[in-house]
């Protein structure tokens, strides 16, 4: 099959995009699961070290919460973390997370038979076929793609001026 770009969408198909919103939900969960050490990770930290807008990356983080991916920890020590093993955690699940809370899939009016017949199945397939190749990505394996780049995995730690 001839090599089709997955970012751009389709006309008059069905179409699956990368969003902002999925790449920072990506990241988010990413980053709490390679630099906490189990700790809870503050909104505001994701925000600065990811270059995330705070306040669009709460919505996404409270999705990922009721999803069960990731935990709300309250208080002032309070913040995130990973709801179950990094290893137990699918790209695809992410992804189908974000495109219902977009209301979906993308569909524009088919006008042809041609487009109705032919092209909207390639693309309806080509979509499957990426969302199983996000369903075989774990949090887990980025990770360890993270670590053979050689990037820093735990944050310093914040200070603390409790008394």
């Amino acid at each position: 099959m001839a090599n089709v770009d997955l970012v751009r969408p389709a006309i008059g198909a069905r179409s699956m995009r990368i969003t902002r919103k999925l790449i920072f939900a990506i990241e988010a969960v990413l980053y709490i699961a390679y630099t906490s050490s189990g700790r809870p990770v503050q909104r505001s930290e994701i925000a600065n070290s990811q270059g995330i807008p705070c306040r669009y990356l709460e919505q996404v983080l409270q999705y990922l919460v009721r999803a069960g991916i990731l935990r709300g920890v309250r208080g002032p020590r309070g913040g995130y973390r990973l709801a179950r093993e990094r290893r137990r955690i699918f790209l695809g699940e992410i992804a189908r997370l974000i495109i219902d809370l977009d209301g979906g899939l993308l569909e524009a009016p088919v006008q042809s038979d041609i487009g109705r017949c032919v092209l909207t199945p390639i693309w309806q397939e080509l979509q499957e076929d990426y969302l199983k190749k996000l369903d075989a990505l774990s949090i887990e394996d980025l990770c360890s793609e993270a670590r053979s780049a050689g990037i820093e995995q735990s944050q310093k730690a914040t200070m603390d001026f409790a008394i």
